[in-house]
């Protein structure tokens, strides 16, 4: 049996990498060269500040070279996949059902990040993704039931985007389709219902809050990212306990 914290570490140094992915895949920039550099001085991190999490905390935050302050995101992308890989890895199933559930979920946090900041889903995750979703559903003998909530799902979001003009972009479309691939039927259907609960309550609350007006757009990538998170894990008992009322 493989220790939980040996698969929470994998997971952050995992996470370590998807920082690199969530800042230079919408800029276009290569994922492997060059080495990671500060963004500030552009001086190269070396091996022993770059372990997830504990290098940001030894360095209390700040780059070695210039000391200028090291963002946020990069330990709490970290720690953030270091929980979901060990939540996927302690969930009841097969070998494939945790890669599954590790590819998705990880997909899904670069996605929240890189819509959040950029506004954008980028087609490098979300292609790849539908069909490594769909080839995990067929070698998990539900490919039919995969294929079509991706379709189901995709549909749906295409038609909310010709209904509101632009209101919702196509990288969702094909976000939904992915995540539509990896969950099935009626775990989309989850995932979607918390989507557009989360995405309505914290767009009312921006706006509330002065911190947007109407006419501001929100990215709606975040809110489906939650959602898939959430009925990976949450969907098929709370299906089960509705049906059961």
């Amino acid at each position: 049996m493989i220790p939980t914290v040996l698969v929470f570490v994998v997971g952050t140094i995992v996470g370590s990498f998807l920082n690199v992915v969530i800042y230079r895949l919408p800029r276009g920039e290569s994922l492997v060269r060059p080495r990671s550099r500060c963004p500030n001085c552009g001086t190269p991190i070396s091996a022993w500040d770059n372990i997830p999490i504990v290098s940001f905390l030894l360095l209390r935050g700040r780059c070695r070279a210039c000391r200028a302050p090291i963002a946020w995101q990069y330990p709490l992308v970290e720690l953030t996949a270091g929980v979901l890989v060990l939540a996927a890895w302690l969930r009841d199933g097969s070998w494939l059902d945790v890669a599954g559930s590790v590819i998705l979920l990880l997909s899904l946090l670069a996605v929240f990040f890189i819509d959040l900041v950029h506004h954008i889903v980028p087609n490098a995750i979300t292609y790849p993704g539908i069909m490594v979703g769909l080839l995990l559903a067929a070698a998990q003998g539900r490919f039919l039931d995969g294929l079509l909530a991706a379709v189901g799902a995709g549909a749906f979001f295409l038609l909310v985007a010709i209904v509101s003009r632009g209101g919702m972009g196509g990288g969702d479309v094909k976000l939904a389709a992915m995540m539509g691939a990896f969950l099935g039927w009626p775990s989309i259907a989850v995932a979607m219902l918390i989507a557009f609960t989360s995405g309505a309550t914290v767009g009312v609350l921006l706006i509330a809050s002065g911190r947007r007006t109407r006419k501001d757009p929100i990215p709606f990538g975040p809110a489906l990212a939650v959602g898939g998170v959430l009925a990976l894990f949450v969907a098929l008992p709370l299906v089960d306990w509705y049906l059961r009322l």
